[in-house]
This record gives C-alpha cells, structure tokens and sequence, in this order.
C-alpha cells in the first residue's frame, strides 16, 4: 500500500547542505497503528511531510498502491493529498470564524461533493467522534480536545486510506490525550495511522508498531513488514480536486462577511482609486474638448491662410551679366587693387526680393460680402 525506499531529504542552509533523511525503507501494512518516535530534529516530521504529498524527497522513491510517484505532476499530488490522506496537526488548523461543521465541510469543498452529500458526510464524521451535538459551535467555543475531535473528523469525511497525526496530543493535558489516543485506536482497525510523537508511554500502550529514528536514519522497528509483492493500483480515489463556482463564491462572501470592518475599509480605499481616477479621465477628455472646439471655432473664422515669397530673377541676372561683362571687356592696371560689387548686388537681388502677403482681415469681409462677385454669382 505504501512504501518508501530509499528515502533522502537533503535542505540548503547557506552554502551547507543538511541531512534530514539519510535513506528511509519502510512498508507499511493496509491497516496499522505505527508511531515514529525520535528527538527533535531526526526527521521525524519531515518523514511524515514527504508521505503526506506536502514536501518532496531528494532522492528515493515513494510508492503508493505499487505506483511510483517519480513522475507525480501538480495535479497527481493534490488528488493524493485530498482523496487518501488526513492530516491531524498538533495546533488543529482549524478556521475560528467557521461553524464546527463548516470546518469539517470544508474538506469536501474543493472534492466537488454536492453541499447535501458534504453535509450529510461532515455530520457523520463528527458524529463518529462525539461531537453530534456540537454542530453549529466555533472552535473557540471549544477545548482543546474537542478542537481534536473536531480536526480528526475533517480528516476523516474524506474516507483517506491513510491519517497522519503529527503530535496529536502536544496540546492537550492527560485525560483527554487518553481520549484522543483511544479514538486513534478505534480508527486504526481499519486504516492506517501514521504517529509522529515525543510521548513513548502513549505509543507503548496504543501503538501496534514503533518506529524509531536517530540523525536520518531508522534504528528501530517494532514490527517490520516486507510483502511480496506489490499491492495493485487502487484507482477508486485517482480523482481530479475539483470546485464549483458558486462554490467558490459562497466561501468568498461568508469570508467577507465575518470580516465586516476589513471589507468596509477595503471596499473604501478602492472607491477612492477608482473615483479618483474617472476624474482625472473627466477633467482630460474636457479639456481636450475645450482646446479642440476653439481650434475649430478658430480654423471657421479664419479658414484660409495664404503666404507668398517670390525672388527678382531679373534683378539677379542682370548682376550676373554685369560681372560677365566686366571681367571680358575691361582691363585694370598692372599691381593696383579695384573693387568689384557684383557679389553685393547679386545680394541685394535675393534680398530684395519682392515678399508679398495677404490681408485675410479684408478678404473674409470680400467673401461675407452679399454685394460681392462671388455673392452674386453663387
């Protein structure tokens, strides 16, 4: 059923690598009560992380029903994590502003279960645990071993093949770890309960198998087990995690509404922005407006604009034949410096040249004119 070999877990710290898992095989039997006992930091928790899909190994291999998960994409491991395994924490991890039953729901939520069948199942669940009359209570109306009960239900309305407890009774005094252990117990009869634990005395006395690990590495075994061969894939619970959109948005406004203040002030903040923002937009496209029908009253006033510039070729030619002329016909004496002013007047031609321009001011008032030509003969 599951089977880990030859499992590594190695972590960067700084430019160090550390060890976590320095090679763990075990099988484990369908139905089994196994506690994993260590000090802190042997890798107790790590072990119980990469079984459960929440961390990967380095190296290794995790077969579960004689598939290997070498090649789990996303997808594979979130089908795992939600249809064969419950988790049980230490802390509960349970939602406060949620009903006991909504809590235990929950689990179902993202499975596609219809919200009679998730009800009906959530009941059930907490019924097995003793909680049957609890149902509309919040886990801070709560103690601690009623929060258990309540985290070993979420964990079990899904039917997972398997449950890991992590420290399950850390937080709890002595009566009531009894109480959460018998309840282990009970559900050990047929599944399979991994327990990662400080307390030896409680995994004495309810543990069918004890695990013990020291630096990585298994020292101990209880009750080893090896099969033959591998178990056939169980493809019963190889289902797609799934939520509907109603779904979604029904957790979504029950969310907002026990967080009146929060959304109210959110809700606050955004109107600013965007208000802030169609303002700008206003105040842009009116001005643009404004600047775009005064170019066109303007344009409409004044709608023809003439200029002119012309050059004296005349001018200029003659210029240039006076200076033909005068270096052809005339001679000057031997060593003596004169004058000569054809550049000056081919100058002055170009810039006396004759600029016109026109005098819109009387020919709007041609044009508006009804005794004008153009009047008459339109």
């Amino acid at each position: 059923m599951l089977k880990l070999v030859n499992i590594k877990k190695d972590y960067l710290s700084g430019d160090a690598a550390v060890h976590a898992l320095k090679g763990i095989n075990l099988e484990f039997r369908e139905s089994e009560f196994v506690a994993i006992l260590g000090h802190s930091g042997c890798g107790k928790t790590t072990m119980l992380n990469i079984i459960g899909g929440l961390d990967q190994y380095s190296d290794g291999d995790l077969i579960i029903n004689g598939k290997s998960t070498k090649r789990f994409t996303d997808a594979d491991w979130d089908s795992y994590r939600n249809h064969s395994i419950g988790f049980v924490f230490q802390s509960y991890n349970l939602i406060p502003h949620q009903t006991v039953l909504s809590n235990v729901e929950l689990a179902l939520t993202i499975s596609g279960v219809s919200a009679r069948e998730r009800r009906d199942r959530a009941v059930e669940a907490l019924q097995k645990v003793g909680l049957g009359d609890q149902l509309h209570k919040k886990p801070n109306q709560m103690s601690g071993g009623q929060m258990q009960r309540v985290a070993i239900a979420r964990a079990l309305v899904n039917n997972p093949d398997i449950l890991l407890a992590d420290e399950p009774t850390g937080a709890l005094d002595t009566e009531t770890s009894v109480q959460i252990m018998d309840l282990l117990k009970e559900i050990s009869k047929d599944k399979l309960i991994i327990m990662v634990t400080h307390n030896p005395e409680l995994a004495m006395d309810y543990a069918s198998r004890i695990i013990r690990l020291k630096d990585g590495l298994i020292t101990d075994d209880s009750a080893p087990f090896a099969s033959e061969k591998q178990d056939p894939l169980n493809t019963s619970k190889n289902k797609k995690t799934s939520m509907g959109m109603f779904t979604a948005l029904a957790l979504s406004l029950n969310n907002l509404m026990t967080k009146k203040g929060r959304t109210l002030l959110t809700a606050f903040a955004g109107s600013i922005g965007i208000i802030g923002i169609a303002l700008i937009m206003s105040l842009s496209n009116g001005i643009q407006s404004y600047i775009d029908k005064v170019q066109e009253n303007t344009l409409s006033s004044y709608p023809i604009t003439i200029q002119a510039e012309s050059v004296d070729m005349t001018s200029l030619m003659g210029s240039m034949m006076g200076a033909r002329a005068e270096t052809e016909g005339y001679y000057h004496e031997k060593d003596a410096v004169y004058s000569s002013s054809v550049m000056n007047d081919m100058v002055n031609s170009v810039v006396s040249a004759d600029m016109q321009t026109n005098n819109l001011k009387p020919f709007k008032a041609f044009l508006d004119d009804e005794n004008s030509e153009i009047a008459q003969s339109m």
